[in-house]
Formats: structure tokens, C-alpha cells, sequence
């Protein structure tokens, strides 16, 4: 039987732990008490602080009795991933604590696979929490009162996540097996169209899984196809990378095309929306980029058009990894456009800007058997470029 493995720091947070393991436990699942203080550990938890410190790759050594708070949430955190990993029996992982608590939690949460229920009642939990959930599926749950002793607030929150807990180890959703590819795409508003298009001419002979680029979207889109998810993908909008060497507020990360490196995965890709960086309000863009040419999307998002100097930088950044990929890869350049507002007549319409990315990418290819680069005359919404990139993957599938 699958457990729900409860997690805290027991030297601070016993009480409240505890509670949880009875709440689900009277729920007819099996919790499991992991102790994760790094300064007076219980040893009276199910799983001991020295336990899970054993599984860092330096020994518990490198994760208890240290001076530095910081050093040592860091190195517990990744022992405890550790540990999480090497179980075959996760049916789920409630998170109980602050601040230390919650990255040492959710670093082991994101590193589990989607679809394995993972809650973290967090004091947190009401802000911003992007760095705590990331690309999987964690919920977050406000404590709403401090986790420090158990009352009629905490009790109510507490007891809630952990049946929620119980609830979702016991009813799990059957793992669904595939009875036609699985086709990942990246889209963003100014690509739908030809995602749409190359959808249209798949479907229904392929099921589609769509990612909205906004970073954490494409860092999801990788997560899943480092788990070997993917039977192919059409990475047609790389805009995250713009905002992560530009400054935006969508930024991939510097481990950007890194699935893709690590697997052999037909990989068909583009460049679209390399033309613009995001923003939120317009009152919100620094002024560091005052006098650059914006185009105001909505009351919540500005984007800031691409110079040919970024775009040379943006370029570069993919065709390096776009070199070191091992799988299959067509990489297609659209010449007439890489978004719905860079065309003619368009506000990001910058035909020299383009160039530079094209040239960029062009100047830095690596000819090899696996990779080939194909230009086309087209715009990137355009439906004939949408049958270039279904022939793409027809033919390294």
C-alpha cells in the first residue's frame, strides 16, 4: 500500500506533524513521519533527520550540525529529494512549516513525478510561490495562522491538507495508457495559429499537450519530457529565452532545451516569439528600457520589441544547444515573420532584427547527421509553415 509521507522540521513543528499523521491515519491511509531538522532531530519520527541526511551525496555530515541556517536548509533539501526518490511507495507528500520548511519540502516535491499529490501548508503559501512550485503540480496551502501550536485555525487547515492527502493516495487517478502518441507543443498567443495548424493535421491520431511559454510552461514542457513523456515535440515558441537574457519577466532558465540534450527525442523547433520581451503594466517596465518600441497586449502585459543586438545573443543561445542535442532535430526558420505582430504592417514588423536571430542561428550550426536547418519563405502563421514542421517530425519519426 502506497503511504503519505509527512514532512517537517519535528524539533519545532512535532505537534502539528503529528496531528496530521492522526488525521490521516483515522482517513484508513498510512502516514509516515519524516523528520527533517537539522539542528535537534527527533529520533522518535518514522523517518529520522539522519536517516534522510544519509542520503546526501556527502553523507549526513554535510547536512546536520551545521552553524549556517542557510547551508543547511540548502543541503537537506537535497537530501531529502534524495531520499523521496529512492522510495517506491510515495502515495503522496503533505509539507508542514515556514520558510526553511517549504524549500526543503517543495526542492524534494518538484523533483517527484506529476501526478504524485503533493500539498505544502505553507505561511508562504499567500504570495508570490513560483520558486516554491516551479514546473510540477504542488498545491499550496495557506496556514493562514503560523504553524506554532495547534488551535481551532490550524487544526482546521492542518486537518484539511491531510485528508486531502488521504484522499488523493487512496482515489488515485488510474496512470492512463497511451493508445496514440503523445505530440508536447510550446505556444504563445502570437504563435496559436500555427500551433493550432499543426495540431489540426495531427489530431486525432495524436494527442496534444500544449504549454503556454511563461517559463514555468516551458519548464513544465521539459520536465515531462525528461520523463520520457514525449513522443515528439514541436517547440515552436521559444520566446522564453528572450526574457531570460533580455531581462522579462518569462524567463526560461539557463537548463532551456537541456531535455532535450539529455534525450533523444524527436525534436522539431522555431522561432517564435523571439521578437518581443515581457512585461507586466506598462508603468511596470524599468527605465533602463526607456525609448524602446512597446506594444501595450493588454492592461497586464507590454511587450518590449527585440533590437537586432539581443536577438543576435538570443540566436546564439540556441543554436549552441540546439548543437549539443543527441535525438533527432529540424529546426525551421520562418524568414517572413516569428510572431502574428512581426509581419508587414505590423508594430513589431524589424526585418533587420530578424536577420540578425536568422544569422545568428545560421553562423553557429553544427552540420550533423541528426540535425538539419530549414529555412522557408514563409511567416510563422502562415499554414504552409504549419506543413513544413508536420513533414519535419514525418520524417525523423
Amino acid at each position: 500500500m502506497s503511504k503519505i509521507y509527512v514532512v517537517g522540521t519535528c524539533d519545532t513543528k512535532s505537534d502539528e506533524l503529528r496531528f496530521a499523521c492522526d488525521c490521516i491515519r483515522k482517513a484508513g491511509a498510512k502516514p509516515i513521519l519524516v523528520d527533517v531538522s537539522t539542528a535537534t532531530p527527533d529520533e522518535e519520527a518514522d523517518i529520522t533527520a539522519e536517516t534522510v541526511a544519509s542520503h546526501h551525496p556527502n553523507g549526513s555530515a554535510a547536512v546536520l550540525g551545521l552553524t549556517d541556517r542557510g547551508q543547511a536548509v540548502s543541503t537537506m533539501a537535497e537530501a531529502l529529494k534524495r531520499y523521496l526518490l529512492s522510495r517506491k511507495d510515495v502515495g503522496a507528500v503533505l509539507g508542514l512549516g515556514g520558510s526553511g520548511n517549504t524549500a526543503i519540502v517543495t526542492e524534494a516535491m518538484r523533483a517527484l513525478p506529476v501526478g504524485v499529490p503533493k500539498i505544502m501548508v505553507s505561511t508562504l503559501a499567500s504570495g508570490n510561490v513560483a520558486s516554491f512550485v516551479g514546473p510540477t503540480d504542488i498545491m499550496m496551502m495557506h496556514a493562514v495562522t503560523d504553524i506554532a501550536g495547534l488551535n481551532a485555525i490550524s487544526r482546521t487547515v492542518i486537518g484539511n491538507a491531510a485528508h486531502a492527502a488521504a484522499g488523493m493516495a487512496r482515489s488515485r487517478v488510474p496512470k492512463a495508457r497511451k493508445s496514440k502518441p503523445a505530440i508536447g507543443y510550446t505556444m504563445f498567443g502570437v504563435t496559436t495559429a500555427c500551433v493550432n495548424e499543426i495540431r489540426r493535421r495531427l489530431e486525432p491520431a495524436s494527442e496534444s499537450f500544449v504549454f503556454h511559454a511563461t517559463g514555468t510552461g516551458g519548464q513544465s514542457f521539459e520536465k515531462l519530457a525528461d520523463s520520457g513523456f514525449f513522443d515528439g515535440v514541436f517547440d515552436i515558441t521559444t520566446t522564453e529565452v528572450a526574457d531570460y537574457l533580455v531581462g522579462g519577466i518569462l524567463p526560461c532558465t539557463e537548463d532551456r532545451f537541456g531535455a532535450f540534450m539529455r534525450n533523444p527525442i524527436p525534436y522539431v523547433g522555431s522561432v517564435g516569439a523571439c521578437d518581443m520581451v515581457n512585461f507586466g503594466a506598462r508603468d511596470t517596465v524599468p527605465s533602463r528600457f526607456a525609448g524602446r518600441k512597446f506594444h501595450v497586449h493588454n492592461p497586464h502585459v507590454t511587450l518590449m520589441r527585440t533590437t537586432p543586438e539581443e536577438n543576435a545573443k538570443i540566436g546564439a543561445f540556441i543554436v549552441e544547444r540546439l548543437n549539443r542535442m543527441t535525438g533527432p532535430v529540424r529546426f525551421l526558420l520562418p524568414l517572413k515573420g516569428v510572431s502574428a505582430i512581426d509581419a508587414e504592417g505590423q508594430p513589431f514588423h524589424d526585418p533587420a532584427a530578424d536577420v540578425a536571430l536568422f544569422e545568428a542561428i545560421r553562423k553557429g550550426w553544427k552540420r550533423a547527421k541528426n540535425r538539419k536547418l530549414i529555412e522557408l519563405d514563409l511567416h510563422i502563421n502562415d499554414p504552409a509553415f504549419a506543413t513544413a514542421a508536420v513533414a519535419a517530425l514525418d520524417d525523423i519519426s
